[in-house]
């Protein structure tokens, strides 16, 4: 599917992928992907309902390609960013502020989290 948004638990979800296998988890303090030969990308609105620091980690156990991630505010501007080689970052978000999060994949397969 390319580009179709719908719903997941309530919350709106755009993506536009390729890939043989593609498995896609948000929850509460985390999100989690399973892939094999993946390209595109995945976004969602993010659940920040506290106004605190917050610190996301993402844990990229891929075999193949590479993975980004970014948090946008509601504007869809870049906060974050997270990828292999920069795995962890510190934030102050507010509770009553939308965000969402944004995952890139390129020819990626394996398992990838993000914890916050």
């Amino acid at each position: 599917m390319k580009g179709f948004p719908y719903f997941w638990g309530g919350i709106a979800e755009a993506k536009s992928i390729r890939a043989i296998l593609y498995v896609f988890r948000p929850g509460k303090s985390r999100d989690r992907v399973a892939l094999d030969t993946c390209t595109g990308r995945v976004r969602h609105m993010g659940r920040f309902y506290e106004s605190r620091t917050y610190t996301f980690t993402l844990d990229a156990q891929l075999s193949k390609g590479d993975v980004e991630l970014l948090l946008l505010d509601q504007k869809k501007q870049p906060l974050l960013k997270l990828n292999r080689q920069l795995t962890s970052q510190t934030i102050g978000l507010n509770g009553k502020s939308r965000y969402y999060l944004r995952w890139e994949f390129m020819r990626a397969t394996g398992k990838c989290e993000l914890r916050w």
